[in-house]
């Protein structure tokens, strides 16, 4: 189960790495944006990392509404999944690309915090 977790743990880290690189890549004008690489691993990555995560649901039978901080992780991972779509996709000017990626990070800093903290406020409150 420990071997699970940082399977889980690597795959995210995985992911904001690739998240910041491709935010770098398309602000910079860089044709590693467009690259097919840069195209495809995320995707695989990602497919692993939510594989993974939903294999640590069913090991530890954690059921999401049972457990805040893990409805948390889920509703803010929508939010930065609908904010990298706007950075990548659809934001058209360069502030509003940016806008929406530096808002996708501080999403992740924030699920990455709810992991850590098992705390939906990061006990802060």
């Amino acid at each position: 189960m420990l071997m699970l977790k940082h399977l889980h743990a690597t795959f995210a880290l995985l992911s904001l790495i690739g998240f910041i690189l491709r935010g770098i890549w398309l602000l910079k004008g860089s044709p590693l944006f467009q690259a097919k690489l840069t195209k495809i691993l995320p995707h695989v990555n990602d497919t692993l990392l939510l594989g993974s995560a939903v294999a640590l649901l069913l090991t530890y039978h954690w059921n999401p509404l049972q457990h805040p901080w893990i409805l948390a992780k889920i509703t803010a991972l929508l939010i930065y999944i609908g904010l990298g779509l706007l950075a990548f996709k659809f934001a058209k000017t360069r502030p509003s690309q940016l806008t929406s990626w530096l808002a996708a990070l501080c999403t992740i800093c924030y699920i990455f915090g709810v992991a850590i903290t098992k705390s939906p406020t990061l006990n802060l409150m």
